[in-house]
């Protein structure tokens, strides 16, 4: 099974991703340089925090070229989470940077009808509905995440919806457009749930 290489920019919940992959016995990296990700066979963009604060870190950090050259140019799996998802948009209503703009999308607040039965952020767990029957949920019985956001993606094209899922109105929970796969959720805190989606990814 290939190598799974986490992209160490200064956010997310690096060690946690490690971590399962270690007990779940498959290779892992994680990296913090240009030269790391030109190896990298499989990739996880963690975030967590604001938009513009994720894509300025990402930025100065050395790593863009290099991410872009193996997403785009490579074709490598990339798995982002949380605002690393968010960041594969084009922007962001959170922010003015621009994103990684490997997904014709935006990001947009969550705005429910009843903001006192759904306050921001929306935190905890949450069932999942997957569309389609996509290898990134193989196995996965009735799965259910945590999340913890108050933006969500938004998609210019309903194809690269790859689940779903419902705080005061549906939103998308998980996207994919070929190699490149996005989960609002955190599995890396999902419990058995996440430790399904997690080794489900290593074998994309």
């Amino acid at each position: 099974m290939a190598t799974v290489t986490i992209v160490n920019y200064g956010l997310g919940n690096v060690h946690a991703f490690a971590n399962i992959y270690h007990r779940l016995n498959i290779d892992v990296a994680i990296i913090d340089d240009a030269a790391g990700l030109a190896a990298a066979e499989r990739l996880i963009l963690p975030g967590v925090g604001a938009f513009d604060w994720a894509m300025t870190r990402l930025n100065v950090s050395g790593l863009r070229d290099a991410l872009d050259h193996a997403v785009v140019e490579k074709g490598v799996p990339v798995l982002g989470v949380c605002v690393g998802m968010q960041m594969m948009a084009l922007s962001s209503d959170e922010g003015t940077e621009a994103g990684l703009g490997w997904i014709d999308a935006r990001v947009a607040r969550l705005e429910a009808p009843d903001a006192h039965r759904y306050p921001l952020p929306h935190m905890g767990w949450n069932d999942v509905r997957p569309r389609s029957s996509d290898s990134l949920f193989t196995g996965i019985e009735a799965p259910r995440y945590y999340f913890l956001h108050s933006y969500y993606f938004v998609p210019e094209r309903e194809e690269d919806v790859l689940a779903t899922a419902s705080y005061g109105g549906d939103f998308t929970a998980a996207i994919r457009k070929g190699n490149i796969i996005g989960t609002q959720f955190h599995p890396e805190k999902s419990h058995q749930w996440g430790i399904d989606l997690l080794r489900n990814f290593a074998k994309i």
